[in-house]
């Protein structure tokens, strides 16, 4: 089949370790990203494809080359729409590639599965089911009256089975529903959890939409094969999700459930993040009379907690953020202050991965700026200058060569390097580790857009 990722969300109720250029699926909370995570998961199923936003483009191609991925197999949107314009635009992209009779599974890009041997068998039944034309979804068995996701109303009487997985129609989908709601859904039975994971053939789908988004696939059928005018037809796009798009306007014998119990987490929020990781949080973390107290943040740093219990701690370097256990969905009303008073804070964090690696901001005075950057293997900068600073370059680890006005220079640990106003410049790595060096900016403005790229390999202006 062909697994397919979704990863256009923006993880705002995990700020402020996720923010808008480094959103929660590419947050290392845990020993991989969310997003490195389903890649590997997925790849049992088949070569994933990704479909993203344009400005996600270099962390999603980063995580697809470490993990040795065709990054051919990339959708680029120019900006999200929502899951049914991404999902129509796939659609249409293999129906011309003459790909119609293959199933395609729909992923979100960050979400935790732990059972995954229960979820490749729900995949590979629910592939089996497409091939006979239904559209299928897995429903997660709730074990709690959870008011934070979407719930699947389905039959109580089962279709089909394989070993202990069934097949059920689908009667209903029901929005995020108040507490006294998701309780009767629970005591009911026959109601799951909505992970909007989804199976379907390619022509299915197809028709799918021509029939109850003829709009909508007109337009996505406009767009060029070089994606040209992409924006422009994406600015004409309704924003909707795939379930009201198309989910709910299914009768009950073209959309199957298959109920099962994968062990599936969305770790929507630093509760959920709380629950999963447990006590493995990495922090040196001293507890006086204190008990269950979470800590989520970078190592270095000693968290004391005094007569204090049940509280959630998430330090990024450039904000703190403090909550009671059962409490974190608050968040998104911080996010809703923030946007009014510091916007920044909720776009940019500290430090920022890039193609060539990584860099993270020191200081930043009216008087000078001072960085921390390491360049991988092989890798190398854009050939460069700036208009209003110079910089001063210490290589503390590895070693390389620097380029200033069409000059090399071999760098090591210990070398230093002037870049002067104005300068052509860059540094490649030419070791096998990382190359690190300090870099103090000093002039007049120190923005990132103080750039001139003469050259650069990842085709950026």
């Amino acid at each position: 089949m062909i697994p397919v990722v979704l990863s256009g969300g923006s993880g705002t109720r995990l700020w402020p370790i996720s923010r808008a250029k480094l959103p929660k699926q590419f947050c290392t909370i845990f020993e991989q990203s969310l997003h490195a995570m389903t890649l590997t998961r997925l790849c049992k199923l088949g070569e994933p494809w990704v479909i993203t936003s344009q400005a996600l483009r270099d962390l999603t191609i980063r995580n697809l080359n470490e993990l040795s991925l065709n990054p051919q197999n990339l959708i680029l949107e120019p900006f999200a729409k929502n899951t049914a314009p991404a999902i129509a635009l796939l659609t249409a992209l293999l129906l011309n590639k003459g790909r119609g009779e293959e199933v395609v599974g729909i992923f979100p890009a960050d979400h935790v599965i732990e059972n995954e041997e229960v979820f490749n068998a729900s995949i590979h039944f629910a592939k089996e089911k497409a091939v006979q034309g239904k559209v299928v979804t897995l429903g997660i068995s709730p074990d709690s009256p959870a008011t934070g996701y979407g719930y699947i109303q389905s039959s109580l009487e089962h279709t089909d089975e394989q070993g202990t997985l069934r097949t059920h129609s689908v009667i209903k989908f029901h929005e995020k529903p108040s507490k006294d709601r998701a309780e009767q859904f629970l005591q009911s039975g026959g109601y799951y959890w909505n992970a909007g994971i989804f199976v379907f053939q390619v022509r299915i789908m197809a028709d799918l939409f021509k029939s109850l988004q003829p709009e909508m696939w007109a337009l996505v059928n406009s767009i060029r094969d070089d994606f040209s005018n992409i924006v422009e037809i994406y600015n004409k796009v309704e924003n909707i999700s795939i379930d009201y798009a198309i989910m709910e306007k299914l009768f009950q014998n073209h959309l199957a459930c298959i109920p099962c119990d994968i062990g599936w987490n969305d770790v929507g929020s630093w509760d959920a993040i709380a629950d999963v990781l447990g006590g493995t949080q990495t922090p040196q973390k001293i507890e006086v009379r204190s008990n269950n107290n979470f800590v989520q943040a970078l190592e270095g740093k000693t968290y004391a907690f005094v007569d204090v219990d049940d509280l959630v701690v998430v330090d990024s370097g450039d904000a703190l953020l403090i909550s009671k256990r059962g409490r974190t969905q608050g968040v998104k009303d911080v996010v809703d202050l923030l946007k009014l008073k510091n916007p920044g804070v909720l776009k940019d964090h500290l430090y920022e991965d890039r193609p060539w690696g990584r860099y993270e901001v020191l200081r930043d005075a009216d008087n000078f700026k001072s960085k921390v950057i390491q360049v991988n293997p092989s890798q190398q900068l854009s050939y460069q200058s700036h208009k209003k600073r110079e910089e001063h370059w210490i290589v503390t680890k590895g070693q390389g060569e620097v380029v200033l006005n069409d000059e090399t220079f071999q760098v090591q640990a210990g070398s230093y390097i002037k870049i002067p106003l104005g300068a052509k410049h860059r540094i490649r790595n030419s070791g096998t580790s990382i190359i690190e060096f300090v870099e103090v900016q000093m002039g007049s403005y120190f923005g990132e857009d103080d750039i001139v790229r003469y050259q650069d390999d990842y085709s950026r202006i």
